[in-house]
């Protein structure tokens, strides 16, 4: 029902031609968020940044591939393969296609947490993301 609930709110926010802005998601992670806790109040630039930073079990971070300051590219830790910025302001692309986020960041937390991360995750990561200058 989650699930459902989550596209809902997402697919109602994206264009018939599947384009999006980092708002978006962000507005549709807190939005999730809130329905699994009551209690969640906002994403939050600064759980986001201390997320995408650390560890968490496992032996990469975010910050492991993306770097620590995610406004210029990266690179994967086992293939080596270049990775265009992440922050939005720097890489116009980021969080503008649904399947895209949906897709890497299944994959991504999958890497890093051995799970899918919650919206809450997502939506704190966001935020921060968008705060970079």
């Amino acid at each position: 029902m989650r699930a459902f609930m989550y596209l809902t709110v997402l697919g109602g926010l994206i264009s018939s031609a599947q384009a999006a802005s980092p708002t978006d998601f962000l507005a549709a992670y807190a939005s999730q968020a809130k329905q699994e806790s009551p209690a969640f109040n906002t994403p939050s630039a600064s759980r986001g940044q201390h997320f995408f930073q650390k560890s968490h079990g496992k032996e990469w971070s975010c910050a492991s591939c993306h770097t620590q300051l995610p406004t210029g590219s990266g690179k994967h830790q086992v293939t080596g393969k270049r990775i265009e910025a992440l922050a939005p302001l720097a890489n116009a692309e980021r969080f503008t296609s649904e399947r895209k986020v949906e897709k890497w960041f299944k994959r991504n937390c999958g890497d890093v947490l051995g799970r899918n991360c919650t919206a809450q995750e997502k939506g704190d990561v966001l935020a921060w993301l968008l705060s970079l200058r």
